[in-house]
């Protein structure tokens, strides 16, 4: 049975308000936890320079070609992307174009300004923090010809870089080789024929495309993997040479070292416990067939 009181007509109008007052204040507290501009707009800012920091430092940064040594694949002024990420996956493959921290025994290619005042080093270390800044004096970038183990030479009959016995036909990036008949002992990088030299495990042999111009593994000796900054993937700047650096098929045909020059001794450690190995499987196999005659 409906209550025959009539409802208050304050009623609903107390409700909508009590409504229309919390509505009020949520929409006041809602605002009041915006910051001002001059706040909000300096954490903006620092929080796009740690991220950028954070790319730089671990995935990926660019990097300013400073001398003509890997001519014509990448000219003087070119800024290239540089994947900082994928050497700490794998090692350097032969045939990529790759940024590295050259040994006290490389010589520097590029000639550092000298300073010219405070704003200038500021200027220049929060560049390098981003990424933008020019490259320091040992960073170098040259193409990967050999990798450990493997044997590296030049030249045969026909003038050619071999690796593990297979010549490369270079034509498509090599740029104004050396000359043949420049001296290979004057160790001046000048000569095109050098080795045969057998690349230690865990280092790289490198090589510029601008053989006639280049001060490399030739003359300067090999760089440890750890040195490795980066891969070379992509010419950003300028726009008109826009072009990606894919290994070239060239280093497709190169054989690994074991299959160029015949197997590898045993391990020690493996020749040791096969054994013990042996022994245990027998074991567990008769004690198998125990159990199931049972």
């Amino acid at each position: 049975m409906s209550d025959p009181r009539p409802a208050s007509p304050e009623g609903p109008r107390v409700r909508r308000t009590r409504s229309g007052i919390t509505r009020l204040r949520q929409v006041r507290s809602h605002r009041r936890r915006h910051l001002p501009l001059w706040v909000e707009l300096p954490l903006l800012l620092l929080v796009a320079f740690c991220a950028a920091v954070l790319l730089r430092t671990f995935v990926v940064q660019s990097f300013d070609i400073p001398s003509g040594s890997m001519e014509n694949t990448l000219r003087v002024g070119d800024r290239v992307i540089v994947n900082k990420l994928v050497y700490s996956m794998r090692e350097p493959q032969r045939g990529e174009v790759a940024v590295f921290r050259g040994t006290e025994r490389w010589a520097s290619e590029m000639t550092i300004e000298p300073s010219t005042g405070l704003l200038t080093d500021i200027g220049r270390v929060l560049g390098d923090l981003v990424g933008i800044a020019a490259p320091n004096e040992k960073d170098l970038i040259k193409r990967v010809i050999a990798v450990g183990g493997d044997t590296v030479e030049c030249c045969d009959e026909e003038g050619r870089v071999t690796v593990n016995g297979v010549a490369l036909d270079e034509s498509d990036y090599v740029y104004d080789d050396a000359p043949l008949e420049a001296d290979p002992t004057a160790n001046d990088c000048r000569a095109r024929r050098f080795g045969p030299v057998q690349v230690p495990m865990g280092q790289v042999f490198v090589m510029g495309d601008h053989r006639g111009n280049s001060k490399d593994s030739r003359c300067q000796g090999f760089v440890p993997i750890a040195n490795f900054i980066g891969r070379a993937v992509y010419v950003a700047w300028p726009q008109d040479h826009w072009t990606s650096l894919p290994i070239p098929p060239v280093f497709d045909t190169i054989p690994d070292p074991v299959s160029a020059f015949g197997p590898a001794p045993p391990d020690p450690t493996a020749v040791a416990i096969a054994p013990v190995v042996a022994w245990f499987l027998r074991d567990r196999r008769d004690h198998f067939f125990t159990v199931g005659a049972r």
